[in-house]
């Protein structure tokens, strides 16, 4: 009998398809079920991953092996799918971000609470381990007291990449643009080294795309509760497009991240200890795309529930970096700085 954690994936489209890789690879999950609205999008899934699949989700809802579900849908309806799934008894993943405005993500943190199960959110470049190498210093404060931080994500998507969903791009189901889309893997990342955020002001702009509900631009500047301060700049304008840049500097040193390739540089030290990663999504959605970090943070969530503990991302966690976007959104509507605890609320 297995003691695997069996999965059914909610929506079959390009991450969907990252994910069942992940899973497949993985030592303690099991991909089970397939559920879309799409009979094409489902048969070809289920064909290629060689598992039962549905557009019925009475059906693939009330199958008694799958333990939990990964919700791979558009994001403003991970609530709709993850409520009906918990009260369904199913631990809930879905894919970043958790939904698209705070109120929604807290009904889903709340329901998954009243029916006892797990929520966990996917940011698998935490699972990077060039990433987490950088955390561990930081962690050490191998770099001292940090001081000022920027991160820059400059990528390029097409006009056909927004053109390819009509969900694209829009308020509803994309929750907006560069920054809540491409950026969000990044901006978490920026809050997990430096520190919860206590204020934020922004602009965000649409300069290079038609048909934009959301930003293709935008900039910010970021107040840390530490007292640091920090710049987030995100495109989807930039030819040619550039890895993603982070910089941590501190009293004793920096830590630079260039895709995902991480430099350590100390006062006083001649050479720089570097850690070579993969860079990822700069110019298309799958440039370079390694299914490993899914893999690992789909078996440290399955590990978790395993054992009765919380899982990584949590709802609660991933609720830091929605609140960093949603309040950049804010900002630019208002032209003042937000308080993202007050947006928290």
């Amino acid at each position: 009998m297995s003691n695997k954690l069996k999965i059914g994936i909610v929506g079959c489209g390009t991450i969907a398809d990252i994910q069942a890789q992940a899973i497949q690879q993985s030592g303690n999950l099991e991909l089970v079920s397939l559920y879309s609205r799409s009979e094409q999008n489902a048969r070809r899934m289920g064909e290629k991953f060689n598992v039962r699949w549905h557009t019925d989700w009475n059906a693939f809802i009330a199958d008694p092996l799958i333990d939990a579900v990964s919700i791979c849908t558009p994001s403003g309806n991970h609530l709709d799918y993850g409520e009906m799934a918990a009260r369904a008894g199913k631990h809930v993943i879905v894919e970043k971000p958790i939904e698209v405005t705070i109120e929604r993500a807290k009904r889903l943190i709340q329901v998954c609470e009243e029916n006892q199960v797990a929520l966990a959110v996917i940011y698998q470049s935490r699972f990077i381990p060039e990433i987490e190498k950088a955390k561990r210093e930081l962690d050490k404060h191998a770099i001292g007291k940090l001081i000022i931080a920027d991160a820059n994500i400059k990528w390029f998507r097409g006009q056909d990449y927004y053109d390819s969903g009509a969900w694209r791009g829009t308020f509803a189901l994309d929750g907006g643009g560069v920054l809540i889309n491409q950026a969000i893997h990044t901006i978490d990342l920026f809050q997990w080294f430096m520190g919860d955020v206590k204020s934020i002001y922004g602009k965000i702009a649409t300069l290079t795309h038609e048909r934009l509900e959301g930003e293709d631009n935008a900039m910010a500047v970021v107040e840390f509760k530490s007292g640091t301060f920090g710049i987030i700049t995100g495109s989807t304008s930039i030819q040619p497009a550039q890895p993603r840049h982070i910089e941590l500097h501190g009293k004793k040193g920096s830590i630079i991240i260039d895709g995902d390739d991480v430099r350590i540089l100390k006062s006083g030290d001649e050479t720089p200890r570097q850690e070579k990663g993969k860079s990822m999504g700069a110019s298309s959605p799958l440039q370079g795309f390694s299914i490993e970090p899914h893999k690992k943070q789909f078996e440290a969530i399955a590990n978790a529930i395993s054992k009765g503990h919380e899982p990584p991302v949590s709802g609660k966690e991933s609720l830091k970096s929605l609140a960093i976007v949603l309040g950049i959104y804010e900002s630019s509507k208002t032209g003042l700085p937000v308080d993202i605890d007050n947006l928290l609320k």
